[in-house]
């Protein structure tokens, strides 16, 4: 059965609604957010040391709003794509979550597979 994650009205630009994932049995971090009128999900997660990125509860962007950025060594990350621009592990990615967007929420499949 699919999993809402949340409704889409309650995201606004540059807001990231956190959740769970994971169909193996391990849960991870999870989040989800608008960017450029888009949704975007990763795990939470840097690939550098495993950590999560936000530095307060749904704060996931750099200061200027063009990046994610990791609160434990500053790493920036394209929010189209998750990939590292600047840091300890630039080149590397976050790993990708798949939603479903329907008219009015986005759903985790009911599998939890990233």
């Amino acid at each position: 059965m699919p999993y809402k994650i949340c409704d889409i009205e309650k995201l606004s630009e540059l807001q990231a609604e956190e959740f769970l994932t994971g169909a193996d049995g391990q849960q991870r971090d999870a989040f989800v957010f608008r960017y450029q009128q888009q949704f975007y999900a990763y795990e939470n997660s840097c690939p550098h040391t495993g950590a999560n990125l936000n530095w307060q509860p749904g704060q996931f962007f750099s200061l200027d709003g063009r990046f994610l950025q990791c609160s434990l060594h500053g790493a920036l990350f394209e929010p189209e794509t998750g990939r590292c621009v600047r840091g300890p592990c630039a080149g590397q990615s976050l790993k990708k979550v798949t939603l479903t967007l329907t008219a009015d929420a986005l759903w985790l499949d009911e599998a939890g597979q990233t």
